[in-house]
């Protein structure tokens, strides 16, 4: 019985599982910009209640669209994502953002490129966003393992008993250039924020707060 209550904490090669201290992961950004909008759709598996407390609780998958028009007119903008299956609805501005935003749980995510339509007023347009990953972008689990390299002393201090006492936010970021996002929290809500490059994994920044 020992052995298999420890075995969600294993890898096959027997390492230690951090992956499962994920509480918050963007995989994936679809990104599309004409004349008129810049939108944004992300693949994220994120906890459920969400709360930075260094614990980690059951995932479901959602995609988030954000929607920036070019001129800034107020109206209700409605987002859909066409193909097989069609989802969507009414977005909602955020002040502190500047976009407007949409959010729907989802079974699984989307992958290369998708279809997105914007509704308003009596308009309609449809743009093709296309993922910014590449061959050489590394995967949540690789970004998260560098991070973990890279901060041996600080993983170490938040381990007991062979378990590690935190969780993790890994998201994949566009800035002209992909980066990762690595925060390490823990039981206190202390958060160590690292920015990776998202093709070598060197860590470019660090924050404590």
């Amino acid at each position: 019985m020992l052995i298999l209550a420890m075995l969600p904490a294993l890898t096959a090669c027997g390492g230690y599982d951090y992956t499962a201290h994920i509480s918050e992961a963007k995989s994936d950004l679809f990104c599309a910009e004409t004349d008129e909008f810049y939108v944004t759709l992300a693949c994220v598996e994120r906890e459920y209640p969400y709360a930075s407390d260094g614990i980690t609780c059951p995932k479901t998958n959602v995609m988030e669209i954000s929607l920036v028009p070019v001129r800034a007119e107020i109206c209700e903008y409605e987002v859909y994502v066409v193909g097989e299956s069609v989802w969507g609805g009414e977005t909602s501005f955020r002040t502190y953002a500047g976009d407007y935003y949409y959010c729907e749980s989802v079974r699984e995510f989307p992958k290369d490129s998708v279809t997105i339509q914007i509704k308003w007023e009596n308009e309609t347009r449809e743009m093709t966003a296309t993922s910014v990953k590449n061959e050489s972008t590394l995967s949540v689990a690789e970004a998260l393992n560098r991070a973990v390299k890279a901060e041996k002393e600080t993983i170490e201090r938040l381990t007991e008993n062979g378990s590690f006492c935190g969780e993790f936010y890994v998201r994949l970021l566009r800035r002209n250039v992909n980066y990762y996002y690595i925060g390490i929290i823990d039981r206190d809500g202390n958060t160590l924020s690292l920015l990776l490059d998202s093709e070598t994994g060197e860590v470019l920044a660090r924050r404590e707060s």
